[in-house]
């Protein structure tokens, strides 16, 4: 699934944060496919908080949830059990608190995930448009 929204806008910074199997692999290649910059922040790895801040940079944080049921489904053999999920959890706590958009990936396809994020993508584009114009 691809969506060229370059020509409409000067895409802004993303950075994608989640536990293992909620799909941000997947997700940063559809939204490079569509003109986006996009960081991929392996935090669930990474005992530093705010390494995704630290890494990326962002304009915008999005955060891929998944459930320990449908993270299994996805990779039956590469997941550990219910504990690592819950420190992934953990390890993941401040870029929740800080994300700007939250998705849980468990009950939705690969172009369901990519469509709620280029519709809360184009919210947002549309909230900054008219910031700017209400400042002019």
């Amino acid at each position: 699934m691809t969506d060229d929204r370059s020509a409409e806008r000067p895409a802004p910074r993303l950075a994608l944060v989640g536990p293992c199997a909620a799909g941000k692999s997947t997700l940063a290649e559809v939204l490079r496919a569509a003109g986006y910059v996009v960081r991929h922040v392996a935090q669930e790895h990474s005992h530093v908080p705010d390494m995704w801040r630290r890494l990326a940079r962002p304009d915008l944080l999005i955060f891929l949830d998944v459930s320990y049921e449908a993270a299994l489904a996805r990779r039956p053999r590469g997941m550990g059990g219910p504990d690592w999920m819950v420190e992934q959890a953990d390890r993941l706590a401040h870029a929740r608190a800080h994300c700007d958009f939250y998705l849980d990936t468990s009950p939705l396809s690969i172009p369901e995930v990519a469509g709620r994020v280029f519709a809360f993508l184009d919210e947002a584009a549309a909230r900054h448009t008219a910031g700017r114009r209400a400042a002019s």
